[in-house]
């Protein structure tokens, strides 16, 4: 049947319906109100209307966006880190979005983006912005078509999504250290992961050149020791030295850190030299991770053809969004890479990580960074808690599946930002 045909057809069906039914169900107007806000196949006819921004501080700051749209569906979404002067850039933004079909979200993220090759579209806040922005558009598109995230990603290929916690102690000299672990433990965590740097540490000997002496060495030694005794022996450790060192320090701690089988050494040296990053990798068995603050999938190339990094690390909420993150975890798997994303958000950002988490064959584990904050963790999403024994189920609800409860998100607004102000 021809397309013309087939409009006729549904307008004929519907009409003639009406006309026997009106006065109960009001068919008739039924029938020009999907014409109406529908293509022939039941596509939603969208159009963007607003674009408003919030500023939640927990793991530093959090830029929340809200898309809204002439059919009151709203989307959401969530950008971290390089999120300073957030609201400013996503309401320049607005211009190329408002009057828009929000369902083409590629057409509309490249638009942004390559409008902005000259301001700064390569990286930092303009695409931490901009990943924001990613992500309300995949909600607002799964609510549209009232699928999940995952599902318009290509399908899960898992349920739930491992994740591991951040644990706040590292150190036989923190007081509340064997406190914090049973707390861990009783979480059911199957993976922890500790910090080692310090640039406080009085054996430190220059504050500014971040080669580490033999006892600081050795203090970040004792401190996986401690760790790996404190926790069940099934349980995976983590170690972070947050690209804080030079290539010789990087290289010491990570071939001395091999008796312990970490599950990686996450940037013992800067990621922008990806040269030093493969000489620490080529030095050791310890697997070494990085990414974090590597943007697009444009900055992963080079990591994965020098081949200086056995597991890649980006952050869904500032290196691009969602699709961004599949297509950086669809390049590492031709390199036979695992996908372990960084993720310090809300449960909105993370519930939106676990979406392309659920997606990629490659995934190894997602990191979660709210063991100080868990009353607001536990209530800053409708939905509550999302987080069960080390692991995220993957909501089946349409869109990213979790809703912001503004009360309690609200308690924890950046001072002097405004609230979702478009």
């Amino acid at each position: 049947m021809k397309k013309g045909a087939a409009m006729t057809s549904r307008r004929s069906f519907l009409k003639r319906s009406g006309t026997t039914l009106t006065g109960v169900f009001g068919l008739g107007a039924l029938a020009e109100a999907i014409e109406g806000r529908s293509s022939p196949y039941g596509r939603p006819r969208l159009k963007i209307t607003a674009v408003r921004t919030a500023v939640v501080r927990a793991h530093g700051d959090q830029l929340h966006v809200r898309i809204e749209t002439d059919q009151g569906l709203v989307g959401q979404g969530e950008g971290t880190d390089a999120v300073v002067g957030g609201p400013p850039l996503v309401a320049s933004f607005a211009r190329f979005l408002v009057g828009q079909d929000p369902l083409n979200v590629e057409a509309l993220f490249e638009r942004i983006r390559t409008a902005g090759i000259f301001a700064g579209a390569q990286a930092g806040q303009y695409v931490a912005a901009l990943s924001a922005v990613e992500i309300a558009l995949w909600d607002l598109a799964g609510k549209a078509l009232n699928l999940p995230v995952y599902q318009l990603l290509g399908g899960k290929v898992r349920d739930r999504v491992r994740v591991y916690c951040d644990s706040q102690t590292n150190s036989p000299a923190d007081p509340k250290a064997l406190e914090k672990i049973a707390q861990i433990k009783e979480l059911g965590f199957t993976a922890v992961k500790i910090d080692v740097d310090d640039r406080n540490d009085p054996a430190r000997w220059d504050m500014v050149n971040w080669t580490a002496s033999n006892a600081e060495i050795d203090t970040m030694l004792g401190k996986m020791a401690f760790m790996r005794e404190a926790l069940d022996k099934r349980t995976d450790l983590a170690v972070d030295m947050h690209g804080r060192y030079d290539l010789t320090t990087g290289k010491r701690v990570a071939i001395e850190a091999e008796p312990f089988k970490l599950l990686f050494l996450e940037e013992p040296v800067p990621a922008e030299n990806v040269d030093a990053m493969r000489e620490v990798r080529e030095s050791t068995k310890t697997p070494i991770c990085c990414g974090e603050n590597l943007f697009l999938r444009h900055g992963f190339r080079e990591v994965l053809e020098k081949r200086a990094a056995d597991i890649i690390m980006p952050d869904l909420q500032k290196c691009g969004g969602l699709l961004e993150g599949r297509k950086i975890a669809d390049m590492a798997h031709t390199y036979y890479v695992p996908f372990a994303p960084h993720c310090v958000v809300s449960p909105i950002g993370t519930m939106a990580s676990a979406h392309v988490c659920a997606a990629v064959p490659n995934f190894l584990v997602l990191e979660w960074h709210w063991i100080g904050r868990l009353p607001l963790w536990r209530t800053i999403v409708k939905e509550g808690e999302i987080l069960e024994r080390g692991f995220i189920t993957v909501t089946d609800r349409p869109g990213l599946g979790v809703e912001m409860n503004e009360e309690a998100a609200r308690g924890a607004q950046a001072p002097g930002t405004t609230w979702f102000a478009g």
